[in-house]
């Protein structure tokens, strides 16, 4: 190819911070970049460099440094290669560490001054949260997969309601940080692996102290206030993935921002499923040759927000691919479908209908965050259907082409104090299968807002309104709408503590689609660099089970993730892990939900075996919720490290 540059890669470039703390970071650029110094693309993770991000680094990262940029994969303190202890997520800590990074970065004599930050999830977060501090060199961010509301639209909220990945991915990060520096790099990695261990935190008690929308959750939060951010931001996003709705709230209050998003799941685009994919690399390279070189691109002309407009198809727990057209988002018309008696959608009347789900009700309602590309996404919505309080439109005279956040609004009464509802919308198939387009969920006791919850007034009515989550989805000609009412979502929420029945009155369903006639989007296939060159020596492989206990009538999810294990032919490093996750609850006793998780982490080299193991549990009763974990840490299968934890939290309107 014309005008690529010869790159050579630094393992391990140290990065000392003002209190000595010494970052790793692994870059790539071009080896003239001292005599034509280059912009720098940052992206700053607590996920291993070495082994836990290599197979995405090694598609993304050397294919801009080709094109003359410098990539540099920072490891955060107290994570992979890089020394100190981390505390918690989007700390005040991790955010001026970057900000040191980044002026250090400037500085080089190979950079020309001018840094991007680019990252998914954590680092999507944290590009946000560091261009609202606005660094003087940092020009451009691209994040995907990301939030601008920690409170709620991350894993830990919905709607206020408590989200099981709050322990899920708590449980994740429990066992992503006990895992040692690589023996190679560090002579004191022993050490750094003990004051690791000593000080690793159990975050999902951390992120349960705080159940309403406090100053915690607003921090790091750039939705208090876009206008802090002046980077240029390109954001990209997933319908497949948990993070929907970051884009287009980025596009409405970020000027000059541009959105992305396709059908995938949380995963960059030009890998992603389902397919089809898109030349993200030469997308970004558009964004950083505008912002950081200089170059014009025909960036500032990009739509400002470009959705992949997917065919409704069939329910499955899995899909390769989605058909559909990409689009230049336009609101067209908005679609008001009242409640109606006898289950009518679109036909308004008066009716009281009651809610009274069993406790495992959501159990179609697959992962919260589809990453582990396993049978993650919802399946036939029937057996939750039958579950809930529905409303069917009529056979569609006219495929309804959503696009945009649908909005339900609700009358009700309630016979308890606190409570909780789950609105769906299906896409109901001439055979009656019935597809999940997107869902909202609402603590009724946060139907005021998020910061001060107020109990239901007891066999009352009030009228709550329920956001749903971004879409642009197809509903054909023939086929019906549906509206599911459910006041339990299990196990994407922790129940309430109290089962209760809600009787709804009324209710309004909100639709917005996209206009006609709009033009589409084209973009390039995807290109990637050289992939990781490794040697499997365990395959990868994922399962997900419900158990139903015909004896005790508990129901079971049980997932099993077993991400191999595998030989880094570059640097020799083994590294393997697998996770448990196993739910459970009675239909009939809200107070009978458990959560327990079980990680392993492996890293071996040169004779080293080191292993961690841990585990935690969740349970609750009427007041409060309790907590249990352990860590084990071994060296050539000897435990060289144990501790516990044990707490327990007050329900504060959960």
């Amino acid at each position: 190819m014309k005008n690529l540059r010869e790159i050579e890669e630094l393992e391990d470039l140290g990065i000392t911070l003002s209190d000595g703390c010494r970052l790793s970071a692994r870059v790539w650029r071009p080896v003239d970049a001292e005599d034509n110094p280059v912009p720098v693309v940052l992206e700053y993770l607590p996920y291993r460099k070495r082994d836990g991000t290599c197979a995405r680094d090694a598609l993304t990262h050397p294919y801009f440094a080709r094109r003359g940029y410098a990539c540099v994969r920072v490891d955060m303190r107290g994570n992979g290669d890089s020394e100190g202890v981390m505390e918690d997520e989007y700390t005040v800590q991790e955010q001026a560490d970057a900000v040191e990074v980044i002026d250090w970065l400037a500085e080089q004599p190979w950079c020309n001054g001018n840094v991007g930050m680019m990252g998914i999830s954590w680092g999507g977060f944290n590009g946000l949260q560091v261009a609202a501090l606005a660094p003087d060199a940092l020009k451009a961010v691209i994040t995907l997969c990301s939030t601008v509301d920690r409170y709620a639209d991350d894993i830990h909220y919905k709607g206020g309601c408590l989200l099981n990945e709050n322990l899920g991915w708590g449980s994740t990060m429990w066992a992503y940080s006990s895992r040692p520096p690589d023996p190679a790099l560090r002579e004191d990695w022993r050490e750094i692996w003990m004051q690791r261990l000593e000080a690793e935190p159990f975050l999902p008690e951390v992120w349960l102290r705080h159940q309403h929308r406090d100053a915690y959750w607003k921090h790091g939060s750039i939705c208090e206030d876009y206008s802090t951010l002046k980077a240029k931001v390109l954001a990209i996003g997933g319908w497949g993935d948990a993070y929907k709705n970051a884009v287009p709230q980025i596009i409405g209050n970020l000027p000059g921002s541009k959105g992305i998003v396709g059908p995938w799941v949380h995963k960059y685009p030009h890998f992603a499923v389902p397919e089809p994919r898109i030349g993200f690399l030469q997308e970004a390279l558009r964004w950083w040759d505008k912002w950081l070189k200089g170059i014009e691109t025909g960036v500032e002309e990009d739509p400002d927000l470009s959705l992949y407009l997917m065919d409704g198809v069939r329910p499955k727990t899995w899909y390769e691919e989605r058909p559909g057209r990409w689009v230049t988002h336009a609101p067209g018309k908005t679609g008001r479908y009242p409640l109606g008696p006898d289950g009518v959608l679109g036909q308004a009347g008066a009716f009281e209908v009651a809610v009274a789900s069993p406790a495992d009700t959501g159990m179609e309602g697959g992962e919260y965050c589809a990453i582990w590309l396993g049978p993650e996404m919802p399946g036939d919505q029937r057996p939750d259907d039958a579950k809930s309080a529905c409303w069917d439109s009529a056979p569609l005279d006219h495929a309804v082409e959503i696009a945009g956040a649908p909005e339900m609004t609700l009358r009700l009464r309630s016979e308890k104090a606190q409570g909780q509802v789950a609105v769906r919308l299906n896409h109901v198939h001439p055979d009656g299968a019935s597809t999940r387009i997107t869902y909202g969920m609402l603590n009724l006791t946060h139907r005021g807002g998020h910061e001060t919850p107020v109990d239901l007034p007891l066999n009352q009515g009030v009228e709550i309104r329920v956001a749903l989550d971004h879409i642009a989805y197809v509903v054909p000609k023939g086929h019906r709408i549906r509206v599911a009412v459910s006041n339990a979502y299990w196990p994407l929420i922790w129940p309430a503590p109290e089962a209760g029945a809600l009787t709804v009155t009324g209710g309004q369903l909100t639709l917005p689609t996209q206009a006609d006639g709009m033009g589409g989007r084209t973009f390039l296939p995807p290109e990637t660099d050289e992939p990781w060159q490794i040697e499997e020596l365990r395959p990868a492989n994922n399962s997900r089970k419900i158990e139903r206990n015909m004896g005790s009538g508990e129901v079971h999810l049980i997932i099993e993730d077993d991400f191999g294990k595998r030989y880094d032919k570059g640097h020799g490093l083994v590294s393997g892990g697998m996770a448990r996750e196993r739910w459970s609850i009675h239909p009939d006793d809200p107070l009978s939900a458990k959560g327990e998780t079980h990680w392993t982490e492996e890293v071996e080299r040169d004779g080293i075996c080191l292993r961690t193991e841990t585990f935690a549990e969740m349970t609750s009763d009427l007041t409060h919720f309790h907590f249990s974990a352990r860590l084990e840490a071994y060296e050539n299968d000897i435990k060289v490290f144990d501790k516990e934890f044990k707490d327990r939290i007050r329900r504060k309107g959960l």
